[in-house]
């Protein structure tokens, strides 16, 4: 992925970063520099923004070596100044994180009451644990990446494509040119025809043309024709842009971090 600046990148999508004053535009990129350097990240991005009722959460996340390890996460919810580095999501907050319903208070050590009929143990879960399933959950369902953008090497580790140069015009107007950028959870049984014109280190990944429900993917261009961009409709405020023939891509998300469960019934 090409770097580019905070604001180039925010730029590119519509409305994107509209919630970001000019001062915590400013403190992102005076600060996320750092973050990369004390945590000792190959890579920092700034993720997105989750709003709350009394407050919003600001997330970046940190990259080693291979990009499909699990990434750090980090967030700030003062001034874009001050980082605190989160656990990892587990499998049991992803399954509690789900009994929640409603918006996000702002508040990382506010207790969510479960439901008694809950199959859990726990009979809360604090905001922080929800925040945390909450981006893998988004980062699961509609984090992508162009096809080809990255490699996957014979033993395994994924790296970023250094002959990537972008996708053509025309393939950028395709669902099939994009990846989920998470573990293949069903990878799409192919016919021996179509799998003759797959690249076994570029074509591991679930690609968005099998996505349910079908329909949850808006894709445009704009900037006058230079930039497309895919918006989820599940994940309401998650966007997504690439700039054709070059390396320039990235998503963002700005929202309230709920899922919008009445998709189904929109299309």
């Amino acid at each position: 992925m090409e770097a580019l600046s905070l604001p180039a990148a925010l730029s590119l999508v519509a409305g994107g970063g509209a919630g970001l004053s000019p001062e915590l535009r400013a403190a992102l990129a005076a600060s996320l520099p750092l973050v990369q350097r004390d945590y000792r990240f190959e890579r920092v991005w700034f993720w997105g923004c989750i709003q709350g009722v009394r407050g919003a959460y600001y997330i970046a996340q940190g990259l080693g070596p291979d990009r499909a390890f699990p990434r750090a996460l980090l967030f700030s919810g003062l001034n874009c100044l001050d980082w605190s580095l989160l656990t990892p999501a587990t499998e049991e907050m992803l399954a509690l994180a789900e009994e929640v319903k409603g918006r996000f208070q702002g508040d990382p050590s506010f207790e969510y009451s479960l439901s008694k009929l809950s199959a859990s143990n726990h009979p809360v879960i604090k905001e922080e644990a929800r925040l945390i399933a909450t981006i893998e959950e988004i980062d699961r369902a509609v984090g992508i990446v162009p096809r080809g953008a990255f490699v996957k090497t014979p033993l395994g580790s994924v790296h970023e494509n250094r002959h990537f140069e972008g996708l053509s015009l025309v393939e950028a107007k395709k669902l099939s040119s994009y990846f989920h950028f998470t573990e293949p959870a069903n990878l799409k049984n192919k016919t021996l025809l179509e799998k003759a014109d797959l690249d076994p280190s570029t074509d591991f990944l679930n690609s968005l043309e099998h996505d349910i429900p079908q329909g949850s993917w808006s894709i445009q261009l704009e900037k006058g024709g230079s930039v497309v961009v895919l918006r989820s409709l599940l994940w309401l405020g998650l966007t997504f842009y690439h700039v054709p023939m070059t390396k320039q891509f990235g998503y963002v998300y700005f929202g309230t971090g709920e899922k919008n469960l009445d998709l189904p019934f929109m299309l």
